[in-house]
């Protein structure tokens, strides 16, 4: 499909190493570019292009500032943000970019962007009707060195609480994500996780086996070894994914 694209940024030498890039993409229609955000609304609203490239630190209007003003116009292309800083990541998915590019952008990290904004596209255009966002966290960004990396729900573990933080546990990686462990728990599907104790979930059919010690302590078995004690608050969960 060919994607009509609009840059938004307000570093002339950004904007040309981005149509640069585009130029290298055959699915990119170029349909403008924006040097700060008030522009860049009034050009989304005329021109009405299906991606943007969109720049965050930038005067008067910022780009998660755009983000959430096209949203509320109704209009909804796909975004992905481009920028120089990492904090911003959590905000621009929580708008629901399709990616986050941390410059300087290379062309196979773009494409592989914009393979993900031409999946989103077409998965809008082929519903019949608007649907309601997921209940529950299909995915996670954490970070990781210079990178940010996108951890499927069903992918994790187990999660293990480190005061502000939790760590994401993955087959033999773990990765850490800065939430309460509470507020995690809201997003992830119960028939899925099970909150086991104040510091852990873990995945349900990561469970091999329940035991006790004789004095009325449990714990949770796990796959490959390892065993988490199971919180006298939570043997209520325990006792319903056994059915008991």
């Amino acid at each position: 499909m060919t994607i009509r694209t609009m840059i938004v940024d307000d570093e002339p030498l950004a904007v040309e190493r981005l149509q640069m890039l585009c130029a290298r993409e055959p699915r990119i229609a170029l349909a403008g570019t924006a040097s700060d955000g008030e522009a860049a609304l009034r050009l989304v609203e005329g021109l009405r292009p299906d991606l943007l490239l969109l720049d965050i630190a930038m005067p008067l209007l910022d780009g998660i500032g755009v983000a959430r003003a096209i949203g509320r116009m109704g209009i909804r292309p796909a975004i992905i943000f481009v920028t120089a800083f990492e904090g911003f990541a959590v905000e621009a998915f929580d708008l629901a970019a399709v990616d986050y590019l941390l410059k300087p952008v290379s062309h196979d990290r773009l494409a592989r962007a914009v393979d993900r904004a031409e999946a989103a596209l077409r998965s809008v255009d082929h519903a019949s009707a608007p649907t309601a966002e997921p209940a529950w966290a299909e995915e996670f960004w954490v970070p990781h060195r210079s990178e940010l990396v996108r951890i499927a729900a069903g992918q994790i573990d187990r999660i293990e609480a480190e005061r502000d933080y939790m760590r994401l546990h993955v087959g033999r990686h773990s990765y850490l994500l800065h939430q309460t462990i509470s507020a995690l728990e809201t997003r992830l599907d119960p028939h899925l996780f099970v909150r086991l104790h104040r510091s852990h979930i873990v995945r349900r059919d990561h469970i091999d086996r329940l035991r006790h010690d004789g004095s009325g302590v449990w714990f949770a078995c796990l796959q490959g070894g390892g065993e988490i004690r199971i919180g006298r608050t939570f043997l209520a969960n325990a006792r319903a994914m056994t059915g008991r």
